[in-house]
């Protein structure tokens, strides 16, 4: 062995070390542990998970299922999940489809895993969480970015810029509506135009449904979705998390829906990534499941009204542009004069306290804005963060 090889600093494949690391936790690490700080940079609610859901789980140990279960998850849950998502979509549709994963970040990198070859192209809408958009090129795939754009004061989408640019050589697209970070919520007929058109080429959707339950229209009980129209052997995957509409961010759990040909191959995945979810979960996320609707409903509810609390309340402040949005728990925004929202948000945490996403977490696209999410139980801490905010501007 030569001499500078044995003295090389052991490393990583490329493909790893040329991962972006993640610039939201780089401003919360610069807050974490200072008790004066207001956090609003993670995704996820202040709420506790509901009493039911914890005994579910203490239930499930207390009578010793910490054994090995199955790697698609136990019959239980992924028959809850069935008929969880029937009823939602209105739609048959069958357990044999369903994968129980440990975590919706579990379910989407079996995604990439069961379909992504190296040279292979991905179009995702953007901006978008940055995990999305670099875990393909751990399979040495390429991905295209669509963005987003603000059109009559709401986040939009360009139909005809995404039709374009899913060419036939496109392996997959990656959807997420609503949107981490925009909020934006595609239409249901620009979701039925894009079926139509990735139909027509072969093209594979991974649709991230994390948020479809928060939407802020309350006539609807999700953002439109391509399991109410898909066919069964569609090219589709759709992957879900109970993180965000059942506050269980910690448990890691969530689910996949497959075409039943890919449900033999996403087992072998299952069992080379983790083997088999955690049994207390699996009882605490069927019992979400079946008694959780009505806190579901609540957290919309309030989710709807901290929305607009704060969008108001920025939109006052001069320099501050607002987008509308149909949905998630974030409002995106930006302040005239700061383009660099990584610079911006670290200022924030040294200056006054207030803990927001940087938009370059997002990608190039998401570069002047910041992400605040508003998934917060009392409005005084959105109101005393506004404050800071405006205490940060001078005015």
């Amino acid at each position: 062995m030569s001499t500078a090889l044995s003295g090389a600093a052991p490393q990583a494949r490329p493909a790893v070390r040329q991962l972006a690391g993640s610039l939201i936790r780089e401003v919360a690490n610069a807050g974490m542990g200072r008790t004066d700080v207001l956090p609003f940079w993670f995704g996820e609610s202040d709420r506790p998970t509901a009493p039911y859901i914890h005994q579910a789980a203490q239930q499930s140990l207390a009578q010793g299922e910490t054994f090995y279960a199955q790697n698609l998850g136990r019959p239980y849950l992924r028959e809850a999940i069935a008929v969880y998502l029937s009823a939602l979509h209105g739609r048959p549709l069958g357990p044999e489809r369903v994968v129980s994963v440990p975590s919706g970040m579990a379910g989407l990198l079996m995604a990439y895993e069961l379909l992504l070859s190296p040279g292979d192209r991905v179009v995702a809408v953007t901006p978008l969480w940055p995990n999305l958009v670099e875990a393909p090129r751990l399979f040495g795939a390429s991905v295209a970015r669509v963005s987003l754009v603000v059109q009559d004061g709401r986040w939009s989408l360009d139909l005809q810029r995404l039709l374009d640019a899913l060419t036939p050589d496109t392996r997959l697209l990656v959807l997420n509506s609503p949107n981490n970070p925009t909020g934006w919520t595609i239409d249901a007929a620009s979701l039925q135009a894009v079926q139509a058109h990735c139909r027509r080429h072969g093209i594979w959707i991974l649709s991230d449904d994390v948020y479809e339950r928060l939407v802020y229209d309350p006539t609807q009980a999700s953002a439109p979705s391509l399991l109410r129209t898909a066919d069964p052997q569609d090219r589709l995957i759709s992957v879900n998390s109970f993180s965000k509409a059942w506050c269980m961010t910690g448990w890691r759990a969530g689910w996949m829906v497959l075409p039943a040909s890919l449900v033999d191959d996403a087992g072998k995945v299952a069992e080379y990534n983790f083997s088999c979810q955690f049994e207390p979960v699996q009882r605490a996320a069927t019992a979400a499941l079946q008694q959780g609707e009505a806190d579901v409903a609540r957290l919309r509810e309030s989710l709807s009204h901290s929305r607009q609390l704060l969008s108001t309340a920025l939109a006052a402040l001069p320099g501050v542009e607002v987008p509308e949005a149909g949905g998630a728990m974030y409002v995106f925004f930006r302040l005239a004069g700061h383009g660099d929202s990584l610079a911006l948000a670290k200022q924030l945490v040294q200056q006054v306290g207030l803990g927001l996403a940087p938009g370059a977490a997002f990608g190039a696209e998401g570069e002047g804005w910041l992400r605040w999410c508003h998934a917060v139980s009392d409005d005084h801490k959105l109101r005393e963060g506004v404050q800071r905010l405006r205490r940060f501007l001078g005015v």
